[in-house]
């Protein structure tokens, strides 16, 4: 995999006072199983002042380059005075709830991604007032053989200054809610899932003179082909901010965007990915394991906002009434809806092509709910829920020249 027109640029030097911190997995056992997130708390000291992260790097354990799928680096909630001490599974019944509240993204890195270093006018604060003391670290690690006893100390390496830059950056979530209600059927060539992030949403968030982004990082899983991000303003395509219709899960580069992109307060956010699933017999649906799915760009942007994640996911109602008629229509009456959860709801759909079309067709057509929230990850203030699908008049090229696109600089 590479990107044919990235222009052979030297890296950025780095401050002379620019300082590292390590935020690694502490020497753990990978678990003998196929998917794995591990979460792990790391405590900042108590004086540190305020920073600016001016560039971050994967820290992986060798021997473990084919296991360590994604890593990313959260703060925790600045209210949070104490966070507890955890080093165990994400999804761990008994750890603390806390972690919960550790959702604000200072690092994301991903399979083939290289060092990602941020323009000179702005860093990722880290420390000081106002910032919380505790990190998490999340590691997904995907085992597909089983591996038993192999032991990992991967992470991220933060380079931060005390020299600070003009602005604060932020890095945002759009795209789809992990969540089983947006699913893929088996047998597909080619099905598309879109996130949205609405104007209610972007309204409520951003700035006046809203926020600049200036790079951004797609990510799907296995059966992902391409992620496209446009941005739409009065009902309108305006720019496409990102667009790889060849994408691989193994080679997930931070892109810098050709120019900066202004988005403002109620502008749409459209993030549409493209799925392959010939090889798949049962559905896949949306989650973190392997084999689900995800559909996420994180931008960079500036200034940074509370906005953490704007996604959304088809409303659950709406696709209650969709199984309701896909089993009545294959002569099933007795419906199990309330019986089951939703993936195996899907299982039991007889996936012929009629139940393929009816459910995308639902994805387009029905109300979704949004999740525009904050960095403590509480909901902002308003009504979330049975939101309309944005109306958008597609005025953009459906193709790109190859001369195009790829360049990567700061302007």
């Amino acid at each position: 995999r590479v990107l044919m027109l990235r222009p052979d640029m030297p890296s950025p030097t780095l401050p002379p006072d620019v300082q590292t911190l390590d935020v690694l997995a502490p020497n753990i056992i990978i678990p003998n199983q196929e998917t794995t997130y591990w979460c792990f708390i790391q405590k900042l000291p108590d004086d540190m002042p305020k920073n600016h992260i001016v560039m971050y790097e994967s820290r992986i354990t060798p021997g473990n380059e084919a296991i360590v799928h994604h890593i990313e680096v959260f703060e925790c909630a600045t209210d949070l005075r104490d966070v507890p001490q955890y080093s165990g599974s994400c999804d761990d019944k008994m750890k603390p709830k806390k972690l919960n509240f550790c959702r604000h993204v200072l690092a994301a890195w991903a399979m083939g991604a290289e060092a990602f270093y941020y323009p000179p006018d702005a860093g990722l604060a880290i420390g000081g007032p106002g910032s919380s003391r505790f990190l998490r670290l999340e590691v997904h690690y995907h085992n597909p053989l089983i591996i038993s006893g192999r032991h990992d100390s991967s992470g991220i390496r933060l380079h931060y200054t005390p020299s600070l830059r003009q602005y604060d950056a932020g890095i945002m979530e759009l795209g789809l809610v992990y969540t089983p209600v947006m699913a893929i059927p088996p047998k597909q060539h080619t099905f598309y899932l879109t996130g949205y992030c609405t104007s209610r949403c972007t309204q409520t968030a951003l700035p006046q003179g809203g926020i600049y982004v200036f790079a951004s990082q797609l990510h799907t899983h296995l059966a992902g082909r391409g992620v496209k991000t446009v941005l739409v303003r009065g009902g309108k395509e305006l720019e496409v901010l990102q667009d790889d219709q060849h994408f691989s899960t193994e080679y997930q580069t931070i892109r810098v965007l050709r120019k900066m992109i202004n988005i403002l307060p109620g502008d749409v956010l459209i993030t549409k990915c493209t799925y392959n699933t010939e090889d798949r017999s049962k559905p896949t649906v949306g989650g973190f394991g392997i084999m689900e799915e995800m559909c996420v760009n994180y931008i960079h942007y500036y200034p940074r906002t509370q906005l953490e994640l704007c996604k959304s996911h088809v409303d659950p109602g709406y696709l209650q009434k969709y199984f309701n008629f896909i089993n009545r229509f294959h002569g099933n009456d007795q419906c199990v809806c309330a019986d089951v959860g939703v993936t195996e709801q899907y299982s039991q759909v007889h996936w012929d092509d009629f139940a393929g079309e009816v459910l995308d067709s639902l994805y387009n057509t029905a109300p979704i709910s949004m999740h525009c929230n904050q960095s403590t990850a509480r909901l902002f203030p308003g009504e979330w829920e049975k939101q309309p699908l944005p109306e958008v008049t597609s005025i953009l090229p459906k193709h790109r020249y190859p001369c195009e696109g790829g360049v990567e600089s700061y302007s």
